[in-house]
């Protein structure tokens, strides 16, 4: 039996959905959710298949959700919103449902699903499309990270410095850091360059953050924090960071 979740935040959305899966006796409906955060419960809970998910919810959106699963996860995703990043669905995801679909849409994608479902391929491109998808507004304010069973939502303007460790990022706050599975090229491509800088192959920062430039010796300098937190620049970092403080 194939075990699927649906994720919409919309009542009529899911109910389609659900229509169209139950002229498939193959198919488990394990549960239907309204918002990200009774997604990724779901999804832990039943570990499924295949997913059904809409891209713009309230409180999280389906990108952010999925980056918070600790397991790739076959994603076909039903949305309104066509304007974000056609092209790495196309690559990436299993199939792409545009608001409203019809039945004949929904069973072409079902069948692409079955044709992949055999491989790892499906399953690995959903890392993929996370890194390459175009990030919504509100993505681009914000980071969803994961601690434990608890979801906590960074404001991007209280993030002091970020450091590789990993395959994952650690995110510096007044709080201390949480941990995300991204990796730091994401972050240097979605966040705005002027304020935060790639300072080091391991480092980003926060321009508004530092405090003072300190040289070390010859050609080798640091950052100095208002925390009191000494960051290294590397050549290149520095070079670019006196570029954004127009030095």
């Amino acid at each position: 039996m194939v075990k699927c979740v649906i994720i919409d935040d919309e009542p009529l959305a899911r109910s389609i959905v659900k229509e169209y899966l139950q002229e498939d006796s193959e198919i488990e409906i394990m549960q239907e959710c309204g918002d990200g955060f009774e997604g990724i419960k779901a999804i832990m809970q039943y570990k499924p298949d295949v997913i059904f998910l809409d891209i713009q919810m309230p409180k999280i959106t389906g990108f952010e959700m999925l980056e918070l699963i600790d397991f790739p996860v076959s994603v076909i995703f039903t949305t309104a919103y066509d304007e974000y990043a056609i092209k790495a669905f196309e690559a990436h995801a299993v199939d792409y449902l545009l608001k409203p679909f019809s039945k004949e849409r929904f069973n072409k994608a079902l069948k692409k699903w079955r044709e992949q479902h055999s491989t790892t391929e499906t399953k690995s491109n959903t890392t993929t499309l996370l890194e390459d998808s175009q990030k919504q507004p509100e993505e681009q304010s914000r980071v969803v990270v994961k601690n434990g069973n608890n979801i906590k939502i960074i404001p991007v303007s209280e993030i002091h410095y970020l450091e590789a460790y990993d395959d994952y990022v650690k995110i510096y706050t007044k709080d201390g850091y949480s941990l995300k599975k991204k990796t730091m090229n994401y972050f240097e491509q979605a966040f705005n360059a002027q304020q935060f800088v790639r300072v080091h192959r391991s480092y980003i920062v926060q321009v508004q953050q530092i405090t003072k430039i300190e040289m070390l010796e010859k050609d080798s300098h640091i950052a100095l924090l208002k925390t009191g937190v000494k960051v290294p620049l590397s050549k290149t970092g520095y070079t670019k960071l006196k570029v954004v403080l127009g030095l």
